[in-house]
């Protein structure tokens, strides 16, 4: 029998004795034990902090992007291994698939983000702030990474992916993290865990994993630390007021199960795509990972006119619906994770049938295919029916943690929002309807009291994520019951784990400090021209004032024929009456364009191409007979990795384009992006 171990300070141990036996939901057969009694948390905090948490510190967020990237391509080519252990949770082939290339998606995405970061360990957030006068003393903020630790107390139900979608995100910050998966689905994180720490990919300290009941994991928390929760609200809760978190003021993340709604619209009627599409997703929601999701549906909203054909469609499909071991063909449901959590549905069950009625389902499931059903952990799919929701309420403070929804009537759409409301905060609700119209009066009605809304039709059915599955690039939680808690959500994730900070000075010193330039800072000529300089030589400030150039009639027409743009203002100077305009106005891209052909050094150099431009403004009306001048300066540097052995090493570039008039006022402001090869190329 084998002792699935943590990995602590360094090493793999055992904690004492025995905490858990772990089993087999499909057969029962005993996998394994495991336990963390004894483990010395105070140290395997101070090992990460000192140890994973300097490391990262010290990348770059396009290092760490990169570093995600590479981890998740070498997870993916082991996932053959995963779906396997997986297997052993009950689980079939698409809930493994949600689970373990759910999470390593979150790599990805989460590598991805690099792009929207500066190439510096910290963050600058937002933009300066004048605070003086004369402009020589400003205000900014940057944010940087805590020098803590995330600790993660994850569910049972996802064993992968609970912990790839919230490391990615710390690890991404630059904090490293201490996992503690479910006892009772350990094993599979553990099988991954120990790849992770083979491939070397991370930093030593980033990652350290508990297996087992984890007592005394925030007894040495502090304010630098951030504190995740998956799983029941009532535990969250326990854990969320406990004295260490209060008195340090710790960040805690609480994201618990919750009452998901689905509703019809009331346009979504029978023969129409949307209701067929409501039928089909619904009873996907109650049966995939045998409804043990956090996001799972657990109240169908309908109209009250078309509750006998929604309850008729929805019992036909889980009729279908083949329970046993996913090894077997044709299964399409698997087991609970464990049999105590038939347990726990069978009570939750009981008691919700004392106010409404089952209309499928039983709680004496008799037989399944290819296991035997006294051994494993199989419950079948219940669908209750509740007519009078706004009176039965206990639908709407129970949740039975697995396959199992409740299907009840609603008069108006007003009716169905605040039936959605009753549930006092979810994860998740959705609206399948043709109307758009209905479907914003249901979001903008809803949406206090949950942290997503999907809003399906035919038109995005096709490529839909679906109800239940919680996007990377979008913020999962949820108000009240949920937790009250926020994560994910791209950038804003990786955010949680940073602290920001006011920082106020010269602009100079604000430049060098957040090595972005600012308005009013020191601004040394370029010599020679930056077009001539590689990406290493360039620095943050430098500056190329260019000849100037006298703006005429012949100008606005040349570049009139040449654009098609003949709007009246830069055209026809008798239609000025009521305008802002003195008389015609030059073409703001006439001036952008006149100013590239200024700041440009047209020989072949180090940079390789302009390939966009961001924040263009048109500040000053430019009429003929103005002079303007640019000045040209080296904004921001982000570094940019190969793409292949071939590939040509550069960088990329922002420059200021601050074009000015004779009065030295500023007329246009733009930002260009170039990339500009490295130094390590002939």
């Amino acid at each position: 029998m084998r002792r699935y171990q943590s990995y602590i300070e360094g090493q793999w141990i055992d904690g004492a004795g025995t905490e858990t036996k772990l089993y087999n939901a499909i057969n029962g057969d005993l996998i394994g034990e495991t336990s963390s009694e004894g483990f010395d948390y105070q140290r395997a905090m101070e090992y990460a902090t000192k140890n994973g948490g300097r490391a990262l510190r010290k990348m770059t967020f396009q290092e760490r992007g990169r570093m995600l990237k590479a981890l998740a391509l070498f997870l993916m080519e082991r996932k053959a291994k995963y779906y396997e252990v997986s297997a052993w949770t009950g689980a079939t082939k698409v809930d493994s698939w949600i689970d373990i290339e759910g999470g390593i998606g979150n790599l990805f995405a989460n590598a991805s983000l690099r792009r929207q970061f500066p190439d510096l360990p910290y963050y600058v957030d937002g933009v300066a702030a004048p605070l003086s006068k004369n402009g020589t003393f400003i205000g900014h903020h940057i944010m940087v990474p805590k020098e803590g630790v995330a600790v993660h107390i994850n569910a049972f139900n996802f064993p992968i992916w609970g912990m790839l979608e919230k490391i990615a995100v710390n690890l991404m910050a630059g904090v490293p993290a201490i996992v503690k998966p479910s006892e009772y689905t350990c094993y599979l994180t553990e099988v991954m865990v120990r790849d992770i720490i083979d491939s070397k990919i991370l930093p030593e300290g980033s990652l350290q994993l508990v297996c087992g009941l984890g007592r005394g994991i925030l007894d040495h928390v502090s304010c630098q630390d951030v504190v995740t929760f998956t799983g029941s609200a009532a535990t969250g809760k326990k854990l969320k007021s406990l004295p260490r978190i209060v008195d340090e003021s710790v960040m805690f993340n609480l994201e618990a199960d919750s009452l998901n709604a689905s509703i019809l619209g009331k346009h979504a009627v029978p023969g129409t795509a949307e209701f067929d599409l409501f039928i089909k997703e619904t009873t996907k929601e109650i049966t995939v990972k045998a409804g043990q999701k956090c996001t799972a549906v657990r109240r169908i909203i309908v109209p009250e006119d078309l509750i006998d054909e929604v309850q008729k469609g929805i019992a036909a499909r889980l009729a279908t619906t083949t329970i046993g071991d996913p090894s077997v063909e044709g299964v399409r449901m698997g087991a609970l994770a464990t049999r105590t959590q038939v347990d726990r549905v069978r009570e939750n069950v009981q008691l919700l049938a004392k106010s409404q009625d089952i209309v499928f389902g039983d709680l004496e499931l008799s037989e399944v295919m290819g296991a035997d059903v006294n051994k494993g952990a199989f419950f079948s799919p219940i669908l209750f029916r509740n007519n009078d929701p706004f009176n039965k309420t206990d639908v709407h403070d129970i949740e039975a943690f697995g396959p199992v929804s409740t299907i009840m009537p609603y008069k108006d759409i007003d009716d169905a929002i605040e039936l959605a409301k009753m549930g006092k905060g979810s994860l998740v609700s959705s609206i399948v309807t043709p109307d758009n119209k209905e479907a914003r009066e249901f979001v903008v009605g809803a949406a206090s009291m949950h942290g997503r809304i999907l809003v399906l039709n035919e038109q995005c059915a096709k490529e839909s994520t679906g109800h239940g599955s919680p996007m990377p690039l979008l913020t999962h939680g949820g108000p009240g019951r949920a937790g009250g808690g926020e994560e994910m959500g791209g950038k804003r994730g990786v955010l949680h784990y940073l602290q920001r900070t006011a920082i106020q000075g010269h602009p100079t010193t604000i430049t060098e400090i957040t090595q972005q330039f600012q308005v009013g800072a020191e601004m040394p000529e370029a010599n020679p021209h930056v077009f001539r300089k590689h990406f290493e030589e360039l620095v943050v400030g430098e500056t190329v004032f260019t000849h100037k150039h006298t703006v005429s009639d012949a100008d606005i027409v040349n570049f009139a024929n040449v654009s098609g743009d003949n709007f009246y203002a830069h055209m026809d100077a008798t239609s000025l009456d009521g305008t802002i305009f003195e008389q015609r106005v030059a073409h703001g891209y006439f001036i952008l364009s006149k100013a590239a052909g200024l700041f440009v050094d047209p020989k072949k150099g180090p940079v390789l191409l302009n390939y966009g431009i961001d924040e263009a403004r048109f500040t000053k009306p430019v009429y003929p007979g103005a002079t303007i001048g640019v000045r040209f300066t080296v904004k921001e540097k982000i570094d940019q990795e190969k793409r292949s052995e071939d590939d040509i090493a550069k960088g990329i570039v922002k420059f200021l384009v601050d074009v000015y008039d004779e009065t030295g006022e500023t007329v246009a402001l733009a930002t260009i992006l170039t990339m500009v090869r490295k130094l390590d190329q002939n």
